[in-house]
């Protein structure tokens, strides 16, 4: 059962805690993935809504592999995020107060897809040439990433 729908037949557009997962996966020249979204053509990390029954590491799994093709292997909790920063309004008028957990992955497999209907494009980059167009809502984390924040952040 879809737990967004489940929740909106019950609440319509009101606020709802949601919980999110996603991954830093690093290849082994030490460059990060990235999903270009298609919901608004930005850069960001795969990742997205748990569903039922889920842990936060099935969601990252099943979302990266939704988005990618790629299958993770080892998961490392890099960080959980929450607070008034990460409310946001859809533009069907769906409120959210997101909870995001992210993990390192240096361990998976499988074959990149290029596109499919939630990604207009994946990629490996350095570390050091990440593209201009980042999502804006993974911009902390990506920052916190690139500083070498000590783990696991707790914001």
């Amino acid at each position: 059962m879809d737990y967004i729908k489940y929740m909106r037949a019950m609440v319509g557009h009101s606020k709802i805690i949601t919980v999110v997962a996603g991954a830093f996966v690093i290849n082994k020249e030490d460059e990060l993935l990235l999903n270009k979204r298609s919901d608004n053509g930005q850069w960001g990390l795969p990742g997205g809504f748990m569903e039922f029954g889920e842990t936060v590491q099935d969601t990252a799994r099943r979302e990266v592999f939704e988005e990618t093709g790629l299958t993770l292997g080892k998961l490392e909790l890099f960080g959980i995020y929450s607070g008034q920063r990460l409310d946001k309004t859809f533009s069907n008028g769906d409120q959210v107060s997101m909870v995001m957990h992210v993990f390192t992955c240096h361990d998976f497999s499988g074959d990149l897809i290029s596109s499919n209907s939630e990604s207009m494009d994946n990629k490996f980059f350095p570390i050091d040439k990440l593209p201009q167009n980042l999502f804006t809502d993974h911009l902390e984390m990506l920052q916190d990433f690139l500083n070498g924040i000590e783990r696991p952040v707790v914001k």
